[in-house]
This record gives C-alpha cells, sequence and structure tokens, in this order.
C-alpha cells in the first residue's frame, strides 16, 4: 500500500484541484462538476462530500477582501452610486467564480484528510 502524502501535499494537490491520494489531475471534469473516481489510485470521489463549504469559504474571503476596498473608495473618493454599480459587481462575480472551483479541491482534500463519511 501505498504511503499517506503529507498534509501540506495534500492540501497543495486539492487546491491544484488533483487526486488529494496520488496527485494526478482529473478530480474535476467541469467547472464544479466531480469526477466519479481517481484515474490513476481509483479513490472514489462520490465518498468525498464538500457540500456547501466551498461557497461559505469563497463568500468570507472575497467578502473580507473586498468590502474594505469598496468602504475605502467611497470614504475617500465618494463616486456616484452608478460608479460602484458598474464596477463592483463584475469584480465581486470574477473572484467568486475564480476561486469557487479551487477551494472546492481543497474542501475535498481536506474531507478527504480527515476521513469526513457522506451521510447516506
Amino acid at each position: 500500500m501505498q504511503n499517506k502524502p503529507s498534509l501540506s501535499k495534500v492540501l497543495k494537490w486539492g487546491l491544484c484541484r488533483r487526486c488529494p491520494v496520488c496527485g494526478t489531475a482529473g478530480m474535476f471534469r467541469g467547472y464544479l462538476k466531480i469526477s466519479d473516481c481517481c484515474s490513476t489510485c481509483q479513490l472514489d470521489f462520490d465518498q468525498i462530500r464538500s457540500d456547501d463549504a466551498p461557497a461559505y469559504f469563497t463568500i468570507a474571503i472575497v467578502g473580507h477582501i473586498l468590502l474594505p476596498l469598496i468602504s475605502y473608495v467611497e470614504y475617500r473618493y465618494s463616486p456616484s452610486l452608478m460608479t460602484h454599480f458598474i464596477v463592483w459587481p463584475p469584480l465581486i462575480t470574477a473572484m467568486t467564480l475564480g476561486l469557487l472551483p479551487y477551494l472546492k479541491g481543497l474542501m475535498m482534500a481536506v474531507m478527504w484528510m480527515v476521513k469526513v463519511k457522506p451521510n447516506t
């Protein structure tokens, strides 16, 4: 049996959307759709459930980055409301959609590492 990879390696592989056991690419078969199993080590990805955790972490990270920035811009420059509507929604959307698949991969790796079992 193969040795269990280190925590740092598992987290890195998860963040890179790779299998947490062997590091092979292909944990995802779509934007957020998880493959059935790893093509190399045959890890069953259906047994690893990240549920809503990636969305919660994405919201928290984007909020903690952008809310201070939005507040600073409002306080310092007082742009019009239309400027806020033009600038911030696309930035919020881009950051959210950009982070979400990587945080999902990271959460899948964490869930595998702590051996969370799905409710069946």
